[in-house]
């Protein structure tokens, strides 16, 4: 099998150059709304797959945005103007997000922009705010790649990068006692930038600790039957699983594994579980026991904000927010520190210094960035226990002080 994280580099290259004639037709052009002395709302633009493959999480991040918005707008708006947003759909096509972003900023003529999920959208995405020189705060997109282009004005509103978002797995698996330690590991991962990071160094680190691999396959985003490779995994015999998954194929997995009647030990996955109680219903609530996943946010922090947020989202949308729509909802504290601290949304490459240099205080937490808008801090990681998504790691943010250390009949 060739390199996955090659290959991807070699596709969203390829899409870069694809798009740059697109790209290049609103270059220089730049937010073209109000003044800040205007009276007039303060347009942002926002591209959000809404329909297609990551139509869940879309939908929540777009949850979050709305959020956002009627809080900062209940209490005067945005420098004392009420903030509108103007939302595209672009169906999860990397062609559509970079037509959305070029017909906001320059039909729409929005003053400030708000990122897409996943960063297969953003890669391009980002690109046109970067050739326009318009800040760019994204809630879903810790590809590595995304921090190697030399980009001023992008920056990712989560606690770090992909390839630390299981870093506190593997410290938790490693650190278990000898006995109870896995020996083998299966490693399948959807083909998107963000999730294969995620999988290759949590491989990387069990492979070196001389956790053998057993089974590795990525599969394209078109899958959607998951029969033959849950029967793969089950025939390698693992003691540990870690899938790298968006939505949907998390989901696919878990039930095809329960279909083949295989159960790990233990059983990471990313993105998917954090999905709150659409991941349960999807999977059904006795197979999400004992799954552990990477997480931005619980809506149980004790974080500035986040008891308000929580509230917020349950009275406009019933319920407790997915991971997404706190995320998306960060994005907007993020946007707004900057803008506040300005005190301007005509300089975008003020605000963009001022979140390179500052520390910007959010529901997730405190965030931080460095000179490439990578975030500098460390994901939680999340625990599915009798039906319920809780926090385990690290110690001073959990919500429980159990985890759970092998999966329900598994040998």
């Amino acid at each position: 099998m060739s390199g996955p994280t090659s290959r991807l580099a070699t596709r969203a290259l390829g899409a870069l150059l694809a798009f740059a004639a697109i790209v290049g037709l609103a270059a220089g052009c730049g937010g073209g709304g109000d003044s800040d002395d205007s009276s007039e709302p303060i347009k942002i633009g926002i591209s959000l797959p809404l329909t297609g493959e990551f139509s869940q999480p879309g939908t929540a991040a777009k949850q979050g945005y709305q959020v956002w918005a009627d809080t900062i707008n209940s209490q005067g708006g945005l420098l004392g103007r009420q903030v509108e947003l103007d939302i595209k759909d672009d169906a999860s096509d990397q062609n559509t997000v970079v037509a959305d972003y070029n017909a906001l900023i320059s039909r729409d003529q929005v003053d400030l922009l708000m990122g897409t999920f996943s960063s297969l959208l953003n890669l391009p995405a980002s690109a046109v705010a970067e050739r326009n020189q318009m800040l760019y705060v994204e809630p879903a997109g810790g590809a590595p790649e995304m921090f190697t282009r030399g980009f001023q004005y992008l920056f990712f509103a989560q606690q770090a990068t992909a390839d630390h978002q299981g870093d506190l797995f593997v410290d938790y698996i490693l650190g278990l006692p000898k006995k109870d330690r896995p020996q083998t590991a299966a490693y399948p991962s959807i083909d998107d930038p963000f999730a294969i990071p995620v999988i290759d160094s949590i491989k990387e680190k069990f492979e070196d600790a001389g956790i053998k691999t057993v089974y590795e396959d990525i599969y394209p985003p078109s899958t959607s039957n998951f029969d033959s490779i849950a029967s793969a995994v089950k025939s390698a015999d693992p003691d540990l699983i870690a899938h790298g998954a968006v939505f949907d194929d998390g989901i696919g997995f878990i039930r095809a594994l329960s279909k083949v009647g295989f159960q790990p030990r233990y059983f990471f996955e990313t993105s998917a579980p954090s999905g709150a109680e659409q991941f349960s219903n999807g999977v059904g609530i006795k197979n999400t026991e004992a799954i552990f996943y990477a997480v931005s946010h619980t809506p149980e922090a004790k974080t500035p904000g986040n008891e308000d947020f929580v509230a917020a989202f349950d009275e406009k949308f019933g319920g407790l927010p997915a991971e997404d729509a706190a995320d998306a909802f960060a994005v907007g504290q993020v946007l707004q520190t900057a803008v506040e601290e300005v005190g301007s949304i005509d300089d975008q490459a003020a605000l963009a210094d001022y979140l390179r240099n500052n520390q910007v205080e959010t529901i997730l937490g405190p965030l931080e960035w460095d000179d490439t808008g990578a975030p500098q801090g460390q994901f939680l990681i999340g625990q599915w226990q009798d039906g319920k998504a809780e926090v385990i790691l690290p110690e001073e943010a959990a919500t429980t002080d159990t985890i759970i250390d092998r999966r329900p009949g598994s040998d």
